[in-house]
């Protein structure tokens, strides 16, 4: 007998207090779940990892074989939050400026059989994952300019490693991508085309060898 529990609030206010015009607050636990969340316009947030603005909290989805799109157009948007799942598809598309992106994955459990595709297309973007990873595949697709992608894979199984594309489009642009799988590969692929503009790129693969760094 499958249980699940879900409960989505939509929450659309004009009170200056509010530094949101949309929130989205979902806390999922369960087997088999299929979520959709769009959000068009400035200022949005779906919530998690202590969101403030309406003090939300906290996007958080528990369970096996779940799926979520998420679909947000709009400037100064932010997409916060924690899941633990095994074999999870995720496809989230984000369009517009000064967004800021915060999700970890697998944050106590390992991510099997993850297949997350991010594509972002905008400027000024911050985008921050964290994943416990195990045969976890991570596409992430960004144009625009003065981007930043921090991104940190973890895990210490020894049956599966990750893999992480990034393929980037744009002007200056900030990658730290650090792949730490202690019993395992890790494989990683890296395209950008940037012109002259000034950039970073750092990328750390450690398998239990000595500490370093960029």
């Amino acid at each position: 007998m499958m249980k699940t529990l879900m409960s989505l609030v939509v929450m659309l206010s004009a009170l200056t207090t509010f530094a949101a015009d949309n929130e989205i607050y979902v806390d999922q636990s369960g087997t088999g779940a299929n979520i959709d969340l769009e959000q068009l316009g400035i200022s949005n947030l779906i919530g998690g990892l202590q969101s403030t603005a309406g003090s939300l909290t906290p996007f958080d989805l528990d369970g096996n074989s779940m799926t979520l799109d998420i679909n947000m157009i709009g400037d100064t948007n932010k997409f916060l939050g924690d899941i633990l799942a095994n074999n999870f598809t995720g496809l989230y598309n984000f369009t517009g400026d000064t967004n800021t992106f915060t999700l970890n994955q697998g944050t106590t459990a390992l991510a099997a059989s993850l297949d997350l595709d991010w594509i972002i297309q905008g400027n000024n973007n911050q985008v921050t994952s964290n994943i416990n990873i195990d045969g976890a595949t991570n596409f992430m697709d960004i144009d625009g300019n003065d981007n930043a992608v921090t991104y940190t894979g973890t895990g210490v199984t020894a049956s599966a490693g990750g893999y992480f594309y990034l393929d980037h489009t744009g002007g200056s642009r900030t990658f730290n991508i650090s792949q730490l799988s202690t019993l395992d590969n890790d494989w990683l692929k890296i395209i950008s085309v940037s012109g002259t503009t000034a950039s970073t790129v750092c990328v750390v693969q450690n398998d239990q060898g000595t500490s370093t760094s960029c």
